[in-house]
């Protein structure tokens, strides 16, 4: 790598190897690429030409790390957790290999993750809820692209230069489909002689597309629009799941051999394992700057102009502005509003979700608020912008804001089963019921001034909800 102003630079992939091979007092260095792959328990890289056939553990004591990613610029490696319904990161030259978590509520099964490397975003796909999401490399401004005729998505890449996204379905119709990175121009690229599309990679120097297949045993290639479809690998593969490139050798992971292998792009030829009896290998990368090339786009200046997301497109002018999930863009098509005009509050025993009723896709977002045992009923005060809600696990009356921040106990005494619960946001009151000690209470917002109401002729009062105008 060159900086302008420091001249040439020590390439990362030799930093990479030195920091993290030096605790074993080895050094592995050359001009072969180095692989990156998740092994479930662990994300690990090797030297795809070195003689030891030996893999360096990047980060260990994963629960289930499936996907795998990173962004060469900063030496970030990103990946998802499955078990833990998490999308994770680490510095893969830090010392220690720190954790960070970038997205660790709303997902279930993220089985895809692909870095944007120049919009500086992560795209990720989830079989279980069936979508296809994008974030900033922090997690912040997530937003859904796809919800909506999706049945087991899986594997994910990006194409930016051109502003395009693929990635793989293996429901009950398996495809691989196509769209701008912005969710523009969704079609449909593959839907014949396919079964169990897993693996997905792109080679941007001859612009085509590769995929494997796990039911039908072959990895296949075909122009970015999916046109001039060529056998690769057939009848010799036992179970493909992940593929990456580099130069002429396409590599993969087999889940049945628990191996790498390694082929030439084109024709298949020059077979060779590359690194075996692993825990259990799934997606894989070859960490390269030649992986993730410059290039100039409109959201490097002043962020296009958006106010939270910029996101590459193929349509002139080559990207658009996006929100938030939940919140609409304004008619400027570059400033989101301040947040959800219309929103839906659920109380899900366990956590609190909100549901915008603006944009069509619903997608519910879990509250970070701690220690809900079993939220029962909830409410909301437009006035200060907190939400109201019983447990009746912990036996009290909870509030927070909208965006799961100050949370707050106001009752906990005399409070057996805490049911119903209604704001008064005239008078600025909160009443509630309780079927345990059979009552009707009341108390200011802050959990002040509390009265019993109705005490008598009350047997296990349940929901409750006020008219205020009318008293």
């Amino acid at each position: 790598i060159v900086d302008k102003e420091l001249g040439p630079l020590v390439p990362l992939s030799f930093l990479v190897l030195l920091c993290l091979t030096n605790r074993g007092n080895k050094l592995w260095t050359g001009s072969s690429p180095f692989l990156l792959f998740a092994n479930r328990r662990d994300v690990r890289l090797v030297d795809a030409g070195g003689t030891k056939l030996e893999s360096t553990v990047v980060v260990s004591g994963l629960e289930d790390a499936a996907a795998v990613d990173f962004q060469y610029s900063q030496g970030i490696v990103f990946w998802t957790d499955v078990s833990e319904e998490a999308i994770k990161q680490t510095y893969i030259n830090q010392t220690g290999n720190v954790v960070q978590n970038v997205i660790i509520s709303g997902l279930v099964s993220p089985d895809g993750l692909a870095c944007d490397w120049i919009g500086k975003k992560l795209y990720w796909t989830d079989s279980e809820t069936n979508r296809i999401e994008v974030a900033n490399l922090n997690g912040t401004s997530r937003k859904v692209l796809f919800w909506q005729d999706l049945d087991q998505p899986r594997a994910i890449a990006l194409d930016p230069a051109h502003g395009y996204m693929y990635w793989t379905d293996w429901g009950e119709t398996p495809r691989i489909e196509r769209a701008g990175m912005d969710s523009s121009t969704r079609k449909i690229i593959v839907d014949s002689d396919i079964y169990w599309p897993n693996g997905l990679t792109i080679d941007l120097d001859e612009q085509k597309l590769y995929w494997a297949d796990a039911k039908l045993s072959f990895i296949h290639r075909a122009n970015l629009d999916g046109s001039f479809r060529q056998k690769v690998v057939e009848g010799s593969l036992t179970h493909p799941f992940a593929l990456t490139l580099s130069g002429d050798t396409l590599y993969w992971t087999d889940w049945q051999t628990r191996s790498i292998h390694a082929c030439n792009k084109r024709t298949g030829e020059k077979r060779r394992e590359i690194l075996s009896a692993l825990y259990s290998p799934m997606d894989i990368q070859v960490l390269s700057p030649d992986r993730q090339p410059y290039f100039h786009t409109p959201c490097e200046e002043n962020n296009g102009g958006c106010s939270h997301l910029c996101l590459l497109s193929p349509r002139d002018p080559f990207y658009s502005c996006a929100c938030p999930t939940g919140v609409q863009l304004e008619d400027d098509g570059r400033t989101c509003k301040s947040g959800a005009e219309e929103v839906l509050l659920l109380a899900r025993r366990t956590d609190l979700r909100r549901i915008s009723l603006d944009m069509p896709d619903f997608t519910d977002i879990i509250l970070q608020i701690d220690n809900i045992r079993h939220a029962i009923a909830i409410d909301y005060d437009p006035v200060e912008g907190y939400i109201y809600w019983t447990d009746d696990d912990v036996r009290a009356i909870r509030r927070a804001y909208l965006d799961g921040s100050g949370a707050q106990t106001l009752v906990t005494s005399e409070i057996n089963h805490p049911d119903g619960i209604a704001v008064d946001w005239v008078a600025r009151n909160l009443y509630w019921t309780d079927t345990g000690t059979d009552r009707i209470e009341v108390t200011r917002l802050n959990g002040t001034s509390r009265k019993i109401l109705i005490s008598e002729n009350l047997d296990e009062p349940r929901a409750i909800v006020l008219n205020p105008v009318m008293g």
